[in-house]
């Protein structure tokens, strides 16, 4: 797949006004969301054993400086998580309001449809949901901080 075929799929995604598209041909998948959240699913390799070398931290993804991370899997487990990617540059938020306490942190149990956040575009908030169940394993930006279309919010362990 090239990149013509991409914008292909995109111009038909719009003239059919589309929610959601997937294709998966040769062995690489492409979803395309007009509204809503990315979702990119990774399996996290499973612990090495003594002796061997570290598997290197850019296969997996990782918190951010000062922030928790997701649990370690026990010896033999293939961990699962959704990475929730923001759907639009603005602010992001944990909580509704300064005062009330974070929708969501790192041990939580959520549902799809869970708002996790809110990114604040415009003077417009806009509330980002799960797109599956699981385990809130990391929080990946501070509250109040500027992201970008794209950047990673939340790791999700699902099943």
């Amino acid at each position: 797949m090239n990149l013509d075929d991409i914008k292909q799929i995109l111009d038909l995604v719009r003239e059919h006004e589309l929610a959601e598209f997937e294709l998966e041909r040769d062995g690489l998948k492409v979803r395309i969301r007009k509204a809503g959240h990315e979702v990119a699913y990774v399996a996290a390799p499973p612990p090495a054993a003594p002796g061997l070398a570290p598997v290197p931290a850019s296969t997996a993804p990782g918190p951010l400086p000062g922030t928790p991370g997701p649990a370690p899997a026990d010896e033999g487990d293939s961990v699962n998580l959704a990475v929730i990617k923001s759907p639009i540059v603005g602010t992001f938020y944990r909580s509704p309001e300064p005062t009330a306490a974070a929708f969501v942190k790192v041990g939580d149990m959520v549902s799809k449809g869970q708002v996790l956040c809110i990114i604040e575009a415009m003077k417009l908030m806009n509330e980002i949901e799960s797109d599956c169940d699981g385990e809130v394993a990391a929080v990946y930006v501070e509250n109040g901080k500027p992201v970008q279309f794209g950047d990673r919010l939340f790791a999700i362990k699902v099943g």
